[in-house]
């Protein structure tokens, strides 16, 4: 096994290789506007680390969201690509559960990221590996957290009113081939790489134009 995984949801262009044992390279930039162009030389930079090439990858997973339109698109589309040139399996995994299994918590909690226009994605968890609700987007202070600890940049952008927890931030890619490979070891169902969009598109197809009479 050797699963090459990456996320561009969030502000962080993230790459990692997993050999179904543990992380053989890793490679993150934090940087919201660059994911078209960061995202190949993450990937390039990961295999060279490792001492692999694109050929001995036997499967791809790409973080699946929420997330904005354009970053989530740019992995996506990467995943499904290398996946057709490498005949290999191409899945999907929720951004929000690499946080999670990011985070090592044992007991339930929150992820919340930033969802732009002063809201969150977020979602429940009963435990690193178990989602129990979600993901939603909401603005902050609609969020439920009931006294449970939230992790994730929506933590730190919202303090006051989700709290804060000493958590990684962002869904980093060793986390999610970590929990991708796991998943795949025990056989359990991975989803196909489509984006989970929580909001509707800004743009709209314009309607008719008006009839203007003399």
């Amino acid at each position: 096994m050797l699963v090459l995984a990456f996320d561009t949801a969030t502000p962080a262009v993230t790459a990692a290789l997993h050999d179904g044992e543990r992380v053989l390279a890793e490679s993150t930039t934090i940087d919201a506007r660059r994911h078209g162009e960061l995202l190949v030389p993450t990937i390039e930079r990961v295999l060279a680390d490792s001492g692999a090439a694109l050929r001995d990858v036997t499967a791809i997973v790409a973080g699946s969201g929420p997330g904005p339109y354009t970053g989530l698109r740019v992995g996506l589309m990467t995943a499904q690509g290398l996946a057709t040139t490498l005949a290999v399996p191409a899945y999907g995994i929720c951004t929000l559960d690499a946080v999670a299994y990011g985070s090592g918590l044992g007991e339930p909690f929150l992820v919340a990221t930033d969802a732009r226009r002063k809201e969150v994605f977020w979602a429940r968890y009963q435990d690193m590996r178990t989602r129990a609700d979600g993901p939603f987007v909401d603005r902050p202070a609609d969020v439920p957290v009931e006294g449970l600890p939230v992790v994730g940049a929506g933590a730190a952008l919202y303090p006051d009113v989700l709290g804060d927890h000493d958590a990684p931030p962002y869904p980093y890619a060793g986390a999610l081939a970590a929990l991708a490979a796991e998943r795949l070891a025990e056989g359990t169902p991975l989803d196909p790489p489509r984006p989970i969009y929580l909001r509707r598109p800004d743009a709209v197809v314009p309607g008719a134009p008006k009839r203007v009479t003399a």
